[in-house]
């Protein structure tokens, strides 16, 4: 992949904003030293500071310096953060892309008062090994906008362009959604162990398993319930524990789970 000598500001070292960081730079497309990362505490960015990633606790300085200005603060910080950096952006130098939840495009050009470019972005934090799935919406930037916004969360996962008033139902099943796998298979691990391995054991084989079962919907552009068949048997074990998993709820508690997070998710944000 061709690198880029683009500057990037990410605005919020958080967890999101760290696993771009880094999924970035792991991509080969940007080094460190094009990245600055922001936060209150820059103690905490230390270890970054020594691998080259420039690091401040001034958000303005960081927005002056950079094309592609990433916003990745929590929502409710989000005012705050662009009163501070308006006087340094720029209509015809800058391209902003929020990653707050239930934050619309045009909420953010309000705020601002200008008509900057901006995007929205929904990855999750399997963005930091490239594996990331990253929803895109704008209706207040170019095609070309998009398709550089979708060309740089390529480079750490896959990218899809949706509507904008489905970004809160990304954020329930993409972002969230990296919880809900997760604690299934911790559910997985622990019945594993129930049934005499050991934790780490158990643990290794419900993760591959699981990477396995997403592997072979992906691969064969199949539906689960295919794939389900395949390993379901007349009287047979499998089919056993599926139908002992729904009765106790299994796929109903999954689906409101998903519904509750979009619900959250777009209440997030409070316009002042």
């Amino acid at each position: 992949m061709n690198a880029t000598s683009e500057t990037i500001a990410i605005l919020g070292g958080g967890n999101m904003g760290l696993s771009l960081a880094k999924g970035l730079v792991k991509s080969g497309k940007y080094q460190p030293q094009q990245i600055t990362i922001t936060r209150r505490n820059i103690r905490a960015l230390a270890t970054l500071a020594e691998e080259g990633y420039r690091v401040t606790d001034d958000n303005a300085a960081a927005v002056s310096q950079a094309k592609v200005v990433v916003v990745a603060v929590l929502p409710q910080q989000l005012n705050t953060l662009l009163d501070t950096i308006q006087q340094e952006v720029k209509v015809d130098q800058h391209l902003l892309i929020s990653i707050a939840s239930g934050v619309m495009v045009q909420d953010i050009i309000n705020r601002l008062g200008i008509e900057v470019p901006v995007v929205r972005a929904m990855p999750n934090t399997a963005i930091a090994i490239q594996e990331s799935m990253t929803c895109i919406a704008s209706d207040k930037a170019s095609a070309e906008h998009l398709q550089k916004v979708k060309e740089l969360f390529d480079t750490v996962g896959e990218t899809i362009e949706i509507h904008e008033e489905l970004m809160t139902s990304a954020t329930a099943l993409c972002a969230c959604g990296i919880a809900f796998f997760l604690r299934a298979i911790r559910a997985a691990s622990q019945g594993g162990i129930e049934i005499g391995f050991h934790a780490a054991e158990a643990l290794h084989m419900a993760a591959q398993t699981a990477k396995g079962a997403a592997a072979l919907l992906l691969a064969n552009n199949s539906h689960p319930e295919n794939e389900i068949d395949k390993v379901t048997s007349p009287k047979g074990c499998t089919i056993a524990g599926l139908n002992e998993m729904e009765h106790a709820g299994f796929s109903s508690a999954l689906i409101k789970g998903i519904r509750l997070s979009s619900v959250k998710a777009g209440n997030l944000y409070v316009k002042e």
